[in-house]
């Protein structure tokens, strides 16, 4: 059984398209302003629950319209929420998104609820029947930590994607199985350059020698590069009418989630999730873009 546990981000997205990025200061005239459901976390239990998996997420919304409505769509998707708390505190999380021409976005985020996501949230007993832990920087560095442990002593797989780019602790950096960044995010993370396929493979390697098993680099348009102690390997990404990129990063995370718990190779795996990235890149929005399984099958099968 294909269990996941995602414990992260739910975020409302107010998207919006624009002939190209404001100038500082500048005011410019858009299209219409889209409420779309969002979230790193959120967006990645989606992209594993269409791809299939069981999937259970841990993560905190406002006790407000916004929070109620991400927690429905979740259910609609069939995500497990019980463990979401609806916190009256504070209010919940907002991205406010630009989207350009050419499907490239700029992103502000207000954490609100995702900022209260604590430790004592995530109990030993939040891991039941799970074989897999999802993790990302849009909630408390401490938090993922915690998760992180909890889980391995669980003997759970730990995949982490170290967005929005924040300083990895070392021991973080080898409880994780998988660590699956951007390749700005790698050059954030390490201070290396990552201006071609070199440099990113150089700067990913000074994450394995501080202890990383896995780094699985998404490339945009080129693909996605695994390095590990064994190999170096670029998957080729697949050619595809780009629409909007919001949620590509994740709908590769939750495709390489899917993969490695269905057995396959981690080679095998990367491929799925590029597949995955791909077709999300082709609709608007981010968990609308996300695609099922069928829609992976098609397009493998085309």
């Amino acid at each position: 059984m294909t269990n996941i546990l995602v414990i992260g981000s739910l975020n409302t997205d107010l998207v919006v398209r624009a002939p190209r990025f404001p100038a500082p200061g500048e005011t410019i005239q858009g299209e219409n302003l889209i409420t779309i459901p969002g979230g790193k976390g959120a967006n990645q239990s989606v992209a594993a629950a269409r791809l299939g998996a069981q999937v259970t997420m841990i993560g905190r919304v406002g006790a407000d319209a916004f929070g109620s409505t991400l927690i429905d769509n979740l259910q609609q998707n069939k995500v497990d929420t019980h463990l979401i708390i609806q916190d009256d505190s504070t209010a919940t999380g907002t991205a406010v998104i630009i989207v350009d021409p050419q499907g490239q976005n700029s992103i502000v985020l207000s954490p609100g609820a995702n900022a209260r996501v604590i430790s004592s949230d995530i109990g030993a007993n939040s891991f039941l029947e799970s074989r897999l832990l999802l993790l990302q920087f849009e909630i408390p560095i401490e938090t993922v930590i915690h998760s992180a442990h909890l889980a391995k002593q669980k003997g759970l797989l730990v995949l982490l994607n170290p967005a929005p780019a924040h300083n990895i602790p070392d021991d973080l950096l080898r409880t994780a199985d998988y660590i699956l960044p951007n390749e700005t995010e790698l050059g954030l993370l390490t201070g290396k350059p990552v201006s071609d396929l070199a440099m990113v493979e150089a700067a990913a390697y000074t994450l394995i020698a501080r202890g990383a098993r896995n780094i699985i680099v998404t490339l945009g348009a080129k693909g996605a590069l695994i390095v590990n102690k064994e190999f170096v390997k670029l998957i080729p990404a697949f050619k595809v009418k780009v629409v909007d990129t919001t949620a590509a990063g994740d709908a590769f995370i939750g495709g390489l989630a899917v993969g490695i718990l269905d057995g396959k190779s981690l080679q095998d795996a990367v491929q799925y999730a590029c597949v995955c990235g791909a077709l999300a890149v082709t609709k608007f929005g981010a968990q609308p873009s996300l695609p099922t399984a069928e829609d992976v099958k098609n397009f493998i099968n085309r």
